[in-house]
């Protein structure tokens, strides 16, 4: 076989077998095929997609273009959960200790976050001491200790993804559902898991902006999830604001310990009550969704579930002093607030502006190599549907450096829009996807 043929293949619409793909995949992950190729390849991809079978086997040769764990000798079902980016989007952090709690296990991988979205590896690590680079053998045991383990990904799982990424982001190759699909699900399969909770988000702040493309592409989720023999349920939600009020690293590990005392905003705490009960019935644990929800609100309320984070806080090097006083988290050292110019009702608060203006502080990056301040960060005060006056504060801002909060400030203006009457409310839940 050569990669020109199978690229030329593709171009012109054909089906490519899963001999081909896997050639292809682990041709260029070996480095015999190069990059402008595979950049070809990509691109052919968009323009004559890959139907669900040919994305099944690019699944599946991505996978296994790496390591894969083995989990089979702890006697629970493992289940993780995937989400697809977002703003304020902390749930992780809050719904692995309260699984964790019952007789399943949570192998959470995590990513970093990139542009406008935040990243759980870069949220747990702005806890003082806290270790995300974990060796295979650090993570069985603390996943066999506590019933969860959390790291961040490594090289040795899905390399074939990591590399056709990189290419993805700089030849306009990034939206294309079948490629989306492949990536997310071969590094999830890696992890030697019996099930997979996915949040599929879609609106401003979204890496589908529409509802339509979101659900299209939890289907498929779904689908190479069930093909590979995985009990697989995605919700579709709306990112349309950001979720929870704190944004930025330490202030959304605030408002995650916030929720597991049994405090914090109501949307953050209703989604993730549903995912975590989603959890639980795929575990097994529970019988039904409302059985999983229940579980779930028992264990935040008697405090098992804030028990269980400390204990892993504790197992992974961190202060777990900052379960009791935040005080033991990064502050920035200043604070400003963005007013309402007008009195109203808030029609929308656009999650991408918000999260934009919170990476312009610190919060985030453009590359993969740049240095975060995990410090920084926005508290909103208001969300949609919220009546406000004049001058009532929109947004308070933690920052270290005046340029950056002035440049942040720009971007804030953009974010919010006040109208005279009050907005119908959407639920935050739009679809759910798949059969518990």
């Amino acid at each position: 076989m050569r990669a020109v043929d199978i690229i030329q293949k593709k171009k012109e619409g054909c089906v490519l077998s899963k001999e081909e793909i896997s050639f292809l995949i682990q041709g260029f992950t070996q480095n015999h095929i190069p990059e402008y190729q595979m950049s070809a390849f990509l691109m052919a991809c968009c323009f004559k997609p890959l139907n669900f079978q040919e994305t099944l086997h690019l699944t599946q040769a991505m996978l296994h273009s790496g390591k894969t764990f083995d989990f089979s000798d702890i006697p629970f079902k493992k289940i993780d959960k995937h989400s697809t980016g977002g703003v304020g989007d902390k749930t992780s952090i809050i719904i692995a200790p309260i699984v964790a709690c019952y007789d399943v296990a949570i192998p959470m991988i995590s990513g970093r976050g990139l542009g406008h979205t935040g990243g759980t590896v870069d949220k747990l690590e702005s806890i003082p001491g806290f270790k995300m680079n974990l060796t295979f053998e650090k993570f069985q045991e603390t996943l066999k200790a506590l019933h969860f383990s959390m790291m961040g990904q490594t090289q040795d799982i899905a390399p074939a993804d990591a590399k056709m990424y990189a290419l993805r982001d700089v030849t306009a190759t990034v939206e294309c559902i079948p490629l989306i699909a492949a990536s997310i699900m071969s590094k999830k399969l890696a992890e030697g898991i019996d099930g997979l909770v996915l949040d599929v988000k879609f609106g401003y702040g979204a890496f589908m902006q529409k509802l339509k493309n979101a659900t299209e592409l939890a289907k498929w989720l779904v689908k190479i999830g069930e093909s590979c023999g995985k009990k697989t349920i995605a919700l579709v939600t709306d990112m349309n604001q950001p979720l929870g009020y704190k944004i930025g690293n330490s202030l959304e590990v605030e408002e995650s310990i916030d929720v597991l005392k049994d405090q914090g905003p109501k949307d953050l705490i209703d989604l993730s009550l549903t995912l975590s009960g989603t959890m639980l019935t795929l575990g097994g644990v529970a019988r039904s969704l409302k059985e999983g929800i229940s579980l779930s609100q028992k264990v935040i309320s008697n405090g098992k579930a804030l028990q269980k984070f400390k204990e892993l806080i504790q197992c992974q090097g961190g202060d777990e002093r900052v379960i009791d006083s935040f005080s033991y988290l990064p502050s920035a050292k200043r604070t400003s607030e963005f007013l309402s110019p007008k009195t109203g009702f808030v029609t929308q608060v656009n999650a991408r502006k918000i999260g934009r203006a919170a990476s312009i502080l610190g919060c985030g990056r453009e590359t993969v190599t740049d240095a975060i301040d995990p410090s920084v960060g926005l508290i909103l005060h208001k969300k949609v549907g919220d009546k406000i006056q004049k001058n009532d504060i929109l947004l308070t801002l933690r920052y270290n450096d005046e340029k950056k909060c002035a440049a942040s400030m720009v971007e804030l203006t953009q974010a919010f829009e006040i109208a005279p009457k009050k907005p119908h409310l959407t639920p935050l839940i739009q679809k759910v996807l798949g059969k518990l």
